[in-house]
């Protein structure tokens, strides 16, 4: 059945969770001081950094986001260590790298017999937040789960269903596993069973907006405890493909402007069929026509979310709680659009790679701030919970660093380098392995038939990666393969064992 917004947004105003907004003022003050900071954690799907207004590189126009970066600090160097939805997401939640929390790639059915999905017994994100007193809310796409096929059935099916018992603590949940009808979402809200879910008329991100402004506003004063800090998180699905399903009125800053106007990168070239990267099967090669088709929707769809993330900050601070909120604008991954003649994501380009990563905390934070440390997917759990001081419980077996006293502090020792991941399914130990540091990439491939192959862009001398550089015996490829090698070693990569058994030789770099 389905319901109207209008509908939707009274039943969340009635839900009755036990559930927590701070709102700081005279009486916290009196009573010792702040209480701990909120979280305001929001991750378009395929936001590439590059996309982000402020940062002076495509034409798209993002006010809202662009004022938060003004307000905070940009991390340049935030990097997706596995450009893919579902890796990227399990290495949010759990802190781990993708072998060691079960996401080796995407969540579908297909997956299912692998158990690709997020663990049950992964002490999470989420899990440590609640035990330090937090309420955690999920809003939008989570795609963390591989529901099982449906028998006689060849149809893949991505949607999923995720149980309560398995949410890791959310207890306030408007969320499905992975539906792309931006036009007509359907969400499980909370208690919800399997067979009860809510279909939406609205675009999905203005919708979800909404939901969030409701809970913020706590008009009911039951869904929330203002003795306890909160954490939201809001996955919206847009700019994530099919770009054609976003409204008429955010294509108005592009509808006049020609695709070559738009894609301004050095590296676009929708000629070519990229026949040097047919080896991997993470490159989306031959669809290069729908960056011409595609880039004032991708533009468009950008636009509106940001205008959405507005509204949400606008309520934030209109409850009096935008001072002591730790609000964070990235993604999972970025969208190629053309460059290097790829659509899509999931390879070691720029484009893919590297994501916005925006931090504003009023308490701690001056406006205008840059920061050039690297930033990889693991280490944003342990790190955003060292700055809202909730550390009781957090896992000793976390693959990521805390990194928050260089953050806050410009104090630490930054990290040499993020890695970089192509896994397939139900295989921890194939695909290929990397690394990207302040200054290079280094990639070494090894496909099925162990044919190994090295890829070396220096991203200051060549930021659009168009001179693969590797294998020219400089003493900079040597240090890049030692430090993968170090990296992979430490970090116990089952890929590692297997590299090692090529018939070549290692002591040539």
């Amino acid at each position: 059945m389905r319901h109207l917004v209008t509908h939707i947004i009274t039943a969340v105003s009635a839900i009755v969770f036990t559930g927590c907004l701070q709102q700081p003022g005279k009486e916290a003050a009196a009573a010792g001081g702040l209480k701990k900071p909120n979280l305001l954690f929001i991750f378009p799907d395929q936001l590439r950094n590059a996309s982000i207004g402020i940062n002076g590189e495509d034409p798209v126009y993002t006010p809202n986001i662009d004022r938060v970066a003004r307000e905070g600090m940009i991390l340049s160097n935030a990097i997706s260590s596995y450009p893919l939805c579902s890796p990227y997401r399990g290495m949010i939640m759990t802190g781990k790298l993708p072998y060691n929390n079960s996401v080796l790639t995407n969540s579908n059915s297909a997956r299912y017999r692998y158990d690709n999905s997020w663990q049950k017994d992964d002490v999470s994100f989420s899990d440590v937040l609640v035990k330090n007193g937090y309420d955690a809310a999920y809003v939008g796409k989570l795609h963390l789960t591989s529901p099982p096929p449906v028998k006689g059935k060849d149809t893949v099916i991505w949607d999923a269903y995720t149980p309560k018992e398995e949410r890791h603590g959310f207890n306030f949940w408007y969320s499905y596993g992975a539906f792309d009808e931006h036009n007509n979402p359907h969400y499980w809200i909370n208690e919800a069973a399997e067979n009860e879910v809510t279909h939406v008329n609205e675009w999905s991100p203005k919708h979800e907006a909404e939901v969030i402004i409701s809970y913020l506003k706590n008009n009911d004063k039951k869904t929330r405890n203002d003795d306890k800090p909160f954490a939201l998180f809001w996955s919206v699905n847009p700019p994530h493909p099919p770009y054609q399903y976003v409204p008429e009125e955010y294509l108005a800053p592009y509808k006049n402007k020609s695709p070559d106007s738009l894609l301004v990168r050095d590296n676009v070239d929708l000629q070519t069929d990229a026949g040097a990267l047919a080896f991997h099967k993470g490159a989306t090669r031959k669809r290069t026509f729908l960056a011409k088709e595609h880039i004032r929707n991708y533009f468009a769809m950008i636009t509106g979310v940001d205008e959405q993330i507005g509204r949400v900050l606008k309520a934030l601070k209109e409850q009096g709680l935008d001072e002591n909120t730790i609000v964070v604008i990235t993604s999972d991954h970025g969208e190629m659009m053309g460059s290097h003649g790829l659509m899509s994501k999931n390879i070691w380009y720029e484009e893919a790679i590297n994501i916005p990563f925006i931090i504003r905390w009023p308490e701690k934070i001056a406006g205008g701030g840059k920061n050039n440390v690297l930033l990889g997917p693991t280490d944003v759990m342990p790190t955003l919970l060292q700055m809202l001081g909730a550390t009781r419980g957090i896992p000793e077996d976390l693959d990521g660093r805390d990194l928050s006293s260089v953050i806050l502090e410009n104090k630490g020792r930054k990290p040499e380098a993020v890695p970089y991941y192509y896994i397939e399914e139900g295989r921890p130990a194939s695909g290929h392995r990397g690394i990207r540091t302040e200054r290079y990439t280094y990639v070494i491939t090894l496909d099925d038939d162990q044919t190994e192959r090295r890829i070396m862009f220096d991203n200051e001398a060549d930021p659009f990666q168009m001179n693969n550089i590797a294998g020219q015996d400089t003493d900079a490829e040597k240090r890049l393969y030692h430090m993968l090698m170090q990296l992979l070693k430490d970090r116990k990569d089952p890929w590692l064992e297997r590299y090692n058994e090529l018939p070549i030789n290692k002591n040539d770099i």
